[in-house]
């Protein structure tokens, strides 16, 4: 069996290229919430910017000058529109067979086994052409043996020269050829602190570590390691029907569009990140046994820097939003400083417990209501989020993100289809 990993080129830049004709053969970036940094580059931005400096994750007010100088298209997260193409191209993409949607520019695919190289990528150009004339979104296509070296494949389909938008990493020479060329941290799950480990035993590139004994690599590091080295050489290890492990630790957290100094709008905004963070646990089926309520001032104000936090410790762990704004009313008066302009608020769910695996008090009260939680979970989730809400947390337009650059919706919001003159 072959796996294939289509992954968008530049997910965020492209998807505003689509409907905006104007800006298709210009350098697009696209910033974070609250027109904070740069989180995607087109390829030609990626390419100006080294010479400018502007690199991706960096602050946008350090580099907005030179971006407007050098005639850089800027966009603010358009999250309505990324979905919707995304949507769009997992639909394409299920034309070719059963599908795993991995992340909101990511999917793989399985194929049959009496598929060969010729005939793979014979495939990849044609799922490559479908969803460009369907989507108009470029895309890179990876064949491996292996999750891992369909990543790796793919990673190549991109980066080296005359993969044209399609690797197979299905042989050993193949697989020699292309590895040799990737760095240890250019590997599925190898991070930066683990590929300089990895540089120091002389391990300087990716058919390197595929060379190593696996036993060896667990030892000295995780079953990880040990997976991923099998992986890189054709043994199959991981799978996409493993469930993803449940996070330890919820946190909503956001920057406001402008400073808050008024203690009841702290007060609000910490009422709606309990909202999101407690609407998450239950989708993971956790309770969470403690909760973190935090607040600060931005360290590049005039104004000296400001943080606090607060520890909120449940009788019982819970997923009860109503016992989390129960604590968020209980702590706000240790949080607010009166002067303190705030840049961003938020709070965390911690020592968190699976729903089912919790051991309850025989003897303790609980004034938990997991069927009215379930209720409103259903009704949100069946007419839109937010449709109902607790009185506490009011209005929130106050919070609303800056974004200055945002672009139209046009595939979901008919007043903004586009008009076209003949």
């Amino acid at each position: 069996m072959s796996i294939a990993l289509i992954d968008a080129t530049s997910m965020y830049a492209s998807a505003e290229k689509i409907f905006d004709p104007t800006i298709r053969k210009r350098p697009v970036i696209v910033l974070s919430n609250n027109d904070g940094a740069i989180v995607a580059m087109c390829p030609l931005a990626k390419r100006l910017g080294e010479s400018l400096g502007i690199k991706k994750f960096a602050p946008y007010f350090m580099h907005a000058k030179a971006a407007k100088q050098a005639g850089f298209v800027v966009r603010s997260s358009n999250y309505e529109l990324y979905a919707d193409i995304s949507q769009r191209m997992m639909d394409t993409c299920s034309q070719f067979g059963e599908t795993h949607i991995y992340s909101i520019d990511e999917c793989f695919m399985r194929f049959p086994e009496h598929y060969n190289m010729a005939m793979l990528e014979a495939l990849g150009h044609t799922i490559r052409k479908t969803i460009w004339r369907q989507v108009r979104l470029p895309v890179g296509v990876g064949f491996g043996p292996s999750l891992t070296l369909a990543k790796a494949a793919n990673h190549a389909s991109k980066k080296l020269p005359g993969a044209m938008g399609v690797a197979c990493l299905n042989n050993e020479n193949t697989r020699h050829r292309v590895l040799t060329q990737m760095q240890c941290t250019d590997i599925w799950g190898i991070g930066r602190r683990l590929g300089k480990h990895l540089n120091t035993m002389g391990i300087a590139n990716a058919w390197q570590l595929s060379q190593q004994c696996p036993a060896l690599m667990r030892s000295r590091f995780s079953v990880l390691v040990e997976n991923t080295v099998r992986e890189l050489s054709g043994e199959r290890r991981f799978s996409w029907d493993e469930q993803r492990a449940a996070k330890k630790e919820i946190y909503s957290t956001r920057s406001f569009g402008q400073r808050v100094s008024d203690k009841q709008l702290l007060h609000r905004s910490l009422i709606g990140h309990a909202e999101v963070a407690s609407r998450k646990l239950r989708q993971q089926g956790s309770l969470s046994g403690a909760m973190m309520i935090f607040a600060a001032s931005s360290p590049h104000d005039t104004q000296p820097f400001y943080k606090k936090s607060v520890m909120h410790r449940f009788a019982m762990p819970t997923a009860d939003t109503r016992q989390m704004l129960k604590a968020v009313a209980a702590s706000v008066e240790t949080v607010f400083k009166p002067g303190v302009e705030y840049y961003k608020s938020g709070v965390g769910l911690i020592d968190l417990v699976a729903e089912t695996h919790h051991q309850g008090d025989l003897f303790a009260q609980s004034d938990d209501d997991s069927a009215l939680m379930s209720t409103l979970d259903k009704i949100n989730q069946r007419f839109g989020r937010n449709s109902l809400n607790f009185a506490s947390k009011g209005s929130q337009t106050g919070f609303a993100m800056r974004r200055d650059f945002l672009s139209a919706c046009p595939t979901t919001r008919w007043q903004e289809i586009p008009t076209i003159k003949c």
